[in-house]
């Protein structure tokens, strides 16, 4: 079983990439599980939240929080000076953070750690700043738990027409941006 700890702010949709990650799951033959923790307060928009998901060829039983992430995801650096992301991360994990900056202008430890752009991508792309497409893609891309064709299908299902095709275009590109690089 592999899990994904998301670090994002209230209203960036950091549940919603949970969900696209465990229905791409689904797609993929496997059980997925996503869920949020808005405990204290940290619903509120632009509050630091986090959304959790768990990915695995069997039936997922456990129903916690995820204190040891194989991956965790953050949607907004600047999370970085307020939440210690890599709390618990295992020492093989992987850190996904959105960025333009560079991985050394970073106050992170851990070795494996991807950065991109995805504010930008979606700007450029989509025309605003709906990031989770490319997060998705871009974790699809370097971890290889999700199959490019399971993302494309659980966004287009989210996503119908001229809007899904878009996103499509977002996952496809942040997913061969990263798919030769694996931690």
């Amino acid at each position: 079983m592999k899990e994904i700890r998301i670090h994002g702010r209230g209203g960036q949709g950091s549940l919603v990439l949970a969900q696209f990650m465990a229905i791409a799951a689904l797609e993929d033959g496997k059980y997925g599980q996503a869920f949020p923790f808005l405990g204290g307060g940290g619903e509120r928009r632009g509050k630091p939240i986090a959304a959790f998901c768990r990915l695995s060829n069997r039936t997922i039983r456990v129903r916690s929080h995820i204190h040891e992430p194989d991956y965790v995801i953050v949607q907004d650096a600047t999370i970085l000076s307020e939440v210690d992301v890599e709390d618990g991360l295992k020492p093989d994990g992987a850190i996904l953070i959105n960025t333009d900056k560079q991985v050394r202008d970073l106050a992170i430890k851990s070795r494996n750690v991807f950065t991109i752009s995805a504010d930008e991508m979606a700007r450029r792309i989509l025309g605003r700043p709906i990031i989770n497409t490319a997060l998705l893609g871009t974790f699809a891309g370097f971890s290889k738990e999700l199959s490019l064709a399971a993302v494309l299908k659980a966004v287009r299902s989210k996503f119908p027409g001229e809007l899904g095709e878009k996103n499509a275009q977002v996952v496809e590109e942040s997913y061969q941006t990263y798919s030769k690089e694996m931690p």
